[in-house]
């Protein structure tokens, strides 16, 4: 087959479920006529019809909320946010709505919330975000970021047969920019399952989305001085895979975390101390990030080439904590 894109591999995963179940509906804004902001949706109109594919006004709070009452009625509403940036607007409906319904009064709320996430397209600091550790932090719901077309596909397709709220962070900087095959047929991924993407013996790189690729590139670089880094693509953040996460700290006694999320409050603290908790006497040396600056995301290119992780600065990391 040819190779597709990680955004055809979503799109193909939103006709496939629709087809599959009726009770699959698709809301947002401009995701119909329009076929989304970067053509997610296309065609989805045509197949599917008005009843089942709505265009909603620019109203993410009245989105979510219409999204959720629909789940409560049997439904499984995927719904898309133009810019993931904008679901700050209906966090309330997130997180005491949609994340505590099924602990407050035992109502499952099997909906999809997707949309386009972080930087490197020069967005500037309202179409740039990342804000996945608002709801990582928010019992109840999954969090989902993949990285590559096949996992953008097999996990979206889980997220909507899940009865669990499910948040599908997009990059879309790997929108188009990533390509490879898909297997003919029917297949999911598992959701929180991490991905062990290359073999290492010397640290353990742990990252996801974007970043993933910033990861194996400085780990082809690092192989050409005798240092074998292990990258691990978490695929999920919540629940996130502590057992490949310790099995590989044991293995190589060092770890590495990059994210392309702001320092402060990101990922990478959590999965630090999951690891001194379960792998603390298998370290020999201090747990290194590289992430993001702890400012918005910047407009001017320069600026955010700065602002974001990148090979050099996770090669630099690196060999610093092979050294100790």
């Amino acid at each position: 087959m040819a190779p597709v894109t990680m955004l055809e591999g979503i799109r193909q995963a939103i006709f496939e479920e629709m087809d599959r179940d009726p009770a699959v509906v698709a809301l947002g804004e401009d995701i119909g006529v329009y076929g989304g902001a970067f053509k997610v949706t296309e065609g989805l109109l045509a197949k599917f019809g008005p009843e089942r594919v709505i265009d909603a006004p620019i109203a993410e709070t009245a989105i979510v909320g219409a999204a959720c009452g629909m789940s409560y009625l049997g439904l499984r509403p995927v719904v898309e946010m133009q810019f993931i940036d904008f679901i700050a607007c209906c966090f309330n409906q997130v997180t005491n709505f949609v994340a505590k319904s099924h602990y407050r009064w035992g109502a499952p709320v099997p909906m999809v919330l997707r949309g386009p996430s972080g930087g490197g397209v020069h967005g500037g600091p309202f179409h740039s975000a990342n804000p996945e550790m608002y709801f990582v932090h928010t019992p109840g719901l999954k969090v989902v970021y993949p990285s590559t077309a096949h996992d953008a596909k097999g996990l979206l397709k889980s997220a909507i047969r899940d009865n669990n709220p499910v948040l599908f962070f997009e990059h879309k900087f790997l929108y188009r920019r990533i390509k490879e095959e898909l297997p003919q047929g029917e297949f999911t991924e598992p959701l929180g399952k991490a991905a062990v993407r290359r073999e290492g013996r010397h640290l353990t790189i742990i990252s996801y989305a974007a970043m993933m690729y910033r990861a194996l590139e400085a780990a082809g670089e690092l192989a050409k001085e005798g240092i074998e880094a292990e990258v691990i693509d978490l695929r999920t953040l919540l629940p996130l895979d502590r057992e490949t996460i310790i099995n590989s700290v044991k293995k190589t006694n060092k770890l590495l975390i990059v994210h392309e999320d702001t320092r402060t409050g990101g990922i990478a603290g959590e999965i630090a101390a999951l690891v001194c908790e379960g792998a603390f006497e298998d370290l020999d040396g201090p747990i290194a990030r590289v992430t993001a600056l702890d400012t918005p995301t910047p407009y001017s290119p320069p600026l955010e080439e700065y602002f974001l992780p990148n090979a050099s600065k996770i090669v630099a990391a690196a060999r610093e904590l092979a050294r100790y």
